[in-house]
């Protein structure tokens, strides 16, 4: 007998040293290559949104190109227009920035003056890190503005690539889902196709009941916002809703943000906490309403592995990887549900509790022993 044909059994410790091995290099070949990686990620995950769109118009006898070419032209009409106001709320905040910088230091000036004195603490060095601090973000002017802006404008770049990457993943679509049938065997094909249906369907319906979420919460916050007069409301709003899509993190810097801001311009305090009673409401409604009924997924991702999988995205590509940490882990834990032998996998992602397991009777059947 050969050693090929022998059933070779490995220690579960070098199973797990291998697994860690290939995770890390892994991650060191996604870093590696994160700018030819990330905006593949992000054409997959918009192509998978727009997918519906354009099979809609394919169905009413539309050429399958001029329907991707349409529905690329809209999407980018889009954000084109909403990228526009952002910037132009971005010029106006760096107008008044040094302004605003003054007053929130002015005010932590005073704080920290009066809790001293209640304290009996020298508060010498705290002013002197607030001055420290204040003269750097004075100097965030337009000039530095404009700076920052040229190295995203570099970086934007290779941006560009993502609609040719969109159009091409839509147009290969159905070589692309061919060519994972023909790898699955005749055996499995059928389940493969029937697994590969369903996981299109339920990322589908999930990453566009988030982008409909994130569109309410933008509008709601936006409107609270300009009921109490705090100015860069658009910005703020579509700041907000944008952070609430990564858990528990973002919903803290995103009121966070508008209460400092309340805080720069307005006269009184008591705007910072109408600010927050107000984004406590919202956030009240999304949780209890918009997800239930928009979002309506059955992609359940447990807190735990949602605030790991966030920083691991930061870690390994910065801010687009937190966007996208959450989209790539729905897609495994459904990758997961649909495979027998990796559902154990899909319920540890998942927030479904077991139900607890009542130890009671055993110990009451040890002591009649």
């Amino acid at each position: 007998m050969s050693l090929f044909d022998r059933n070779l059994s490995i220690p579960f410790y070098a199973k797990m040293t291998i697994y860690l091995v290939g995770l890390i290099a892994l991650c060191t070949i996604l870093h590696i290559t994160q700018d030819i990686v990330v905006p593949l990620v992000f054409a997959v995950i918009i192509a998978i949104v727009l997918s519906p769109v354009v099979d809609f118009l394919v169905r009413k006898r539309m050429n399958r190109v001029l329907a991707i070419v349409l529905t690329i032209l809209l999407a980018l009409l889009l954000i084109s227009g909403l990228i526009t106001v952002i910037f132009y709320q971005v010029s106006q905040l760096t107008d008044s920035w040094p302004e605003l910088i003054a007053k929130i230091s002015a005010m932590l000036n005073q704080t920290i003056s009066e809790g001293s004195a209640y304290l009996g603490v020298n508060p010498q060095k705290i002013h002197t890190w607030i001055a420290e601090t204040q003269k750097e973000l004075t100097n965030f002017n337009g000039t530095t503005l404009g700076q920052t802006l040229m190295t995203v404008g570099s970086s934007l770049v290779l941006f560009f690539l993502i609609p040719v990457y969109i159009f091409l993943f839509l147009l290969y679509q159905p070589i692309i889902l061919e060519f994972i049938h023909q790898i699955a065997g005749d055996d499995s094909k059928l389940q493969i196709k029937e697994v590969v249906s369903q996981t299109k369907a339920v990322v589908q319906h999930y990453l566009i009941g988030l982008l409909i979420e994130a569109g309410i919460v933008a509008a709601l916050d936006i409107g609270a916002l300009f009921l109490l007069g705090i100015p860069y409301a658009i910005l703020l709003g579509i700041l907000a809703a944008l952070l609430n899509m990564i858990p528990y993190l973002g919903g803290l810097v995103g009121v966070g943000i508008p209460m400092a801001i309340a805080l720069a311009t307005k006269s009184t305090a008591w705007y910072a906490v109408y600010v927050l009673i107000a984004f406590y409401v919202i956030q009240l409604i999304d949780n209890n309403y918009i997800v239930p009924k928009i979002v309506a997924s059955k992609v359940k991702i447990n807190a735990l592995f949602a605030i790991i999988v966030v920083l691991a995205g930061n870690a390994l590509w910065g801010i687009p990887g937190m966007f996208l940490s959450l989209p790539i882990l729905a897609i495994i834990k459904l990758t997961c549900d649909n495979f027998e032998h990796l559902k154990p996998w899909g319920f540890l992602l998942g927030d479904t509790l077991p139900p607890l397991i009542d130890i009671q009777p055993i110990f009451k059947r040890k002591k009649k022993t």
